[in-house]
């Protein structure tokens, strides 16, 4: 079945990254945006069911953003004010037909990375 879903790692502390929110926006055309869904990770650092899934995912193009800066401040980690990264955005295009997209962010104040997952 198709779906979206995603998972992030601290990499400044070697564990996963509970308490991250995260928006899911559908990108449409002339710039507008749509929030198709808003959650946050849990103690695993991973969302509890994915973000799209089954009769509800459409292919097109998305914005996951990303709201590490809050996670970090709580996780007591000096990330100076304002952070250097608050909000991460990552966007990527869910293809016709579906599949399984896993979307992961590995992420400490200072850098991040993705890359699509299985």
């Amino acid at each position: 079945m198709p779906h979206l879903s995603t998972h992030v790692l601290d990499t400044a502390n070697g564990r996963p990254a509970g308490g991250v929110e995260i928006d899911l926006h559908r990108l449409l055309p002339q710039g507008k945006r749509l929030l198709v869904r808003r959650a946050a990770t849990n103690a695993d650092g991973r969302t509890d069911e994915p973000l799209m899934a089954d009769d509800a995912y459409e292919p097109g193009d998305y914005e996951l953003t990303f709201h590490v800066g809050a996670y970090f401040r709580a996780a007591g980690v000096g990330v100076g004010e304002p952070p250097f990264l608050d909000a991460v955005p990552v966007r990527v295009h869910l293809a016709e037909g579906g599949g399984a997209y896993h979307v992961p962010l590995l992420v400490s104040p200072w850098g991040y990375t993705t890359y699509r997952g299985s």
